[in-house]
């Protein structure tokens, strides 16, 4: 009969290493609910993506300004 070998110490560093990043995830994950979040100052029912923006033509960008050289 053949023998079973037992399993490598590299394993159990492994398996011990992604027992600890669990762990590190589960307290992360505990300290983010219990943070306030923090608001960007924009209003509820504004995407904030678009806040910004302005209807109608836009202004030139500065690099489409010809100067007077």
């Amino acid at each position: 009969m053949a023998q079973r070998s037992r399993p490598t110490i590299s394993k159990r560093q492994r398996e011990q290493a992604r027992i600890a990043k669990q762990k590190d995830k589960a307290a992360r994950r505990a300290e983010k609910a219990t943070r306030p979040k923090s608001g960007d100052g924009t209003p509820a029912g504004v995407d904030p993506d678009i806040a910004d923006i302005r209807p109608g033509p836009q202004p030139p960008a500065d690099w489409q300004v010809e100067g007077d050289e």
